[in-house]
Order: C-alpha cells, then structure tokens, then sequence
C-alpha cells in the first residue's frame, strides 16, 4: 500500500492478512525520497497497537537508489494473541513539518481451535481433601537448613582466622565519592575536541563519541537508560524535561539528528556542522548542571 506526496512515497504492508493465534508475520515499512529530503520512520515500543504485539524488528536498512532518490526499509515482527480483526491504523512518517500517511491495513487474528464440550459430563463437587502433614519432611528440611547455616558460619570464621594470620586484621578503604555527571562528561567532550578526528577524516566516530557522551551522561543525570534507547525516544524523553528550555531541547534535537544521519544515512558534514555538534554537547552539559553543584565546583 503507497502514498505519494511530492517527491516522497511511503509503503507498508504485511506477509500475511490473516493469521492464527500466536503465529506471526512481517510488517514491512519503506520509505523512498530525494536525498537532500529527510524522513522520519515511525518508532514503536512493545506494541504496535492494543492486541498486536511487536517481537522482533530490524534496524533501519538505507540503499542508494538511481536519480538521486535513497530508500529506506526496515520489517517489524507482529504477533496477537487475541482472537479478533485488527484494523491498522494509516502510519504517520514525518517529513519535516509535514507527515505523510500510508494506508490503513487489516489484520485478521483467528482461534485455530473450537472447544467440544458435548463430552463434558457434569459431576458433584468433591469433598474437600485434607492431607496429612508430612511431619518427617519438615523436619529433615529444617535440619538440612541449619546445616548449611553452620557450615558457612564456620567457613566464615575459618577464612577470617587463616587471612588475619597471614596479613594481619584486613581493613576496608572507604569508597571513593561518586564523581559528578558532568565532570566526566566534561572531560570526555575536552579529549574529543583535543584528538581533533573528524579533522583526520573520521567524521563517523566523531559524531558517534559525541552522541555516546551525551547518552551516558543523561543516563547519569536524569537516571534513565538512554544507551538502550533511540533517538527519538531519547527526545520524547528529554521533551518532557527541558519543557522550559526550548531552545536547548531544539539543539539537542538538531545534534542526534544529523549524528544520526552521520552513523546511518552516510551523510557528509561541513566543518561549521561538525564544529556546532561539539559546541551543543559542551552547551547541553553546562546548562543542565544543578545550579548548587556549580557553586561548590567555583
């Protein structure tokens, strides 16, 4: 099923209509478009909607195709475990300030089975059953547990004699404080602008540690796990806590997404480009700093 607007024609469609309970099929969504036009695929997290599960997808596959048009595939694995006829709503791909709309598709899930219940004789409830207590169980079990007791206590004595003659009383070194988020994501952002490697050529990794810092350091900051999330899950996120910093959140947005087309779409960055990626990720760090921590860091 296609959609055209402009130079943009989405499609999605399934390997199967109509399947059994459990079973599953493919979704395939693809997406063809200029180059210099950017796409957004959909992202799903568990379900696809409510009945249809999502079990497995691929990563966003991109081929370069002739005329200057590049498109982009990736297949979602569905399954329903309820008996029932979907109906898939049209799936929005963002282009952009604009979205564009495939079709709507149908998915019927069917009960392989029918119950026969005309070999069901109805009988009287059963009195209930009391057993017998296994008194002779309990109480081996109850030894075997104070055994095990015993011999780690002993275990635990014995080990601590044998150390303290050997090297005397052990002593235990405090831990040391935990180092502040952005410490070590200030650090990180000073040793990729000292290697200098987009420079050198390497405009992937560059963009690749910059996004990697930011990740870790958002997981640390507002304590969610960013490394197992995409982009855009990232920015839904992040949308919701920079709601009074627009305009950090923008710049945020602007960073992932050309890294993202750096890692994934074999994008060519300017210099100015590579030069702005590095200045957000310094900009983003210093502005979410809890004001106190910069006080006692002054």
């Amino acid at each position: 099923m296609r959609h055209l607007l402009l130079a943009i024609i989405v499609s999605v469609s399934v390997d199967s209509t109509t399947l059994f309970i459990g079973d599953q099929t493919d979704m395939h969504l693809q997406v063809t478009h200029d180059k210099q036009e950017i796409v957004q695929m959909p992202v799903y997290g568990e379900t696809l909607m409510p009945g249809i599960e999502i079990v497995d997808r691929t990563i966003v596959d991109t081929t370069y195709l002739a005329n200057d048009q590049v498109q982009l595939n990736q297949y979602l694995t569905l399954t329903s475990f309820a008996d029932s006829l979907f109906y898939i709503s049209p799936i929005p791909f963002v282009n952009g300030n604009d979205t564009i709309f495939s079709e709507g598709i149908s998915l019927n899930v069917v009960q392989p089975f029918e119950m026969d219940s005309t070999d069901m004789a109805i009988t009287d409830i059963k009195d209930i059953y009391n057993a017998k207590i296994w008194w002779w169980g309990i109480i081996r079990w109850i030894l075997l547990a104070l055994a095990c007791v015993g011999l780690g206590v002993g275990l635990y004595y014995l080990v601590r004699y044998i150390m303290r003659q050997q090297k005397g009383e052990m002593t235990i070194k405090p831990s040391e404080p935990k180092r502040p988020a952005e410490e070590i994501a200030l650090e990180a952002l000073d040793r990729i602008k000292q290697e200098k490697i987009w420079q050198n050529g390497q405009i992937k990794q560059y963009h690749t540690q910059l996004t990697d810092v930011l990740r870790t350091y958002i997981a640390q900051r507002y304590d969610f796990s960013s490394n197992e999330k995409t982009s855009d899950e990232i920015l839904r996120e992040m949308k919701i806590r920079l709601q009074d910093n627009r305009e950090l959140y923008n710049q945020l947005q602007k960073m992932l997404q050309l890294a993202d087309l750096v890692k994934f779409a074999k994008w060519r960055t300017t210099p100015d480009e590579n030069e702005l990626s590095l200045k957000i990720a310094y900009d983003f760090v210093h502005q979410t700093t809890p004001i106190a921590q910069e006080e006692s860091l002054d």
